[in-house]
C-alpha cells in the first residue's frame, strides 16, 4: 500500500471513531508511530488505533489542537 493510501485509510478510522462520539484521550508516540487512546464518554468503551504515516499523526495533532 502507498504512504498516501495508508493516510487516508488512517485518516478515515479516525475520523469514524471521532464520528461515532469518541474523543481522543492520550497519546503516546514513540519509533514506530503514534498510540492513539480513544474513549467514549456515554458507554466508557476505549479504542487504540496506531497511527504510523506522518501526515495521520499531523492530521490528528492538528484536530487536538483545534479542540482546545
Amino acid at each position: 500500500m502507498s504512504d498516501y493510501q495508508e493516510f487516508l485509510s488512517e485518516r478515515d478510522k479516525i475520523d469514524f471513531l471521532l464520528q461515532k462520539g469518541f474523543k481522543m484521550e492520550k497519546v503516546t508516540e514513540n519509533l514506530s508511530g503514534a498510540f492513539v487512546v480513544f474513549k467514549h464518554p456515554e458507554n466508557k468503551r476505549s479504542a487504540t488505533l496506531h497511527v504510523k504515516t506522518a501526515n495521520a499523526r499531523k492530521y490528528f495533532s492538528n484536530l487536538i489542537f483545534h479542540a482546545q
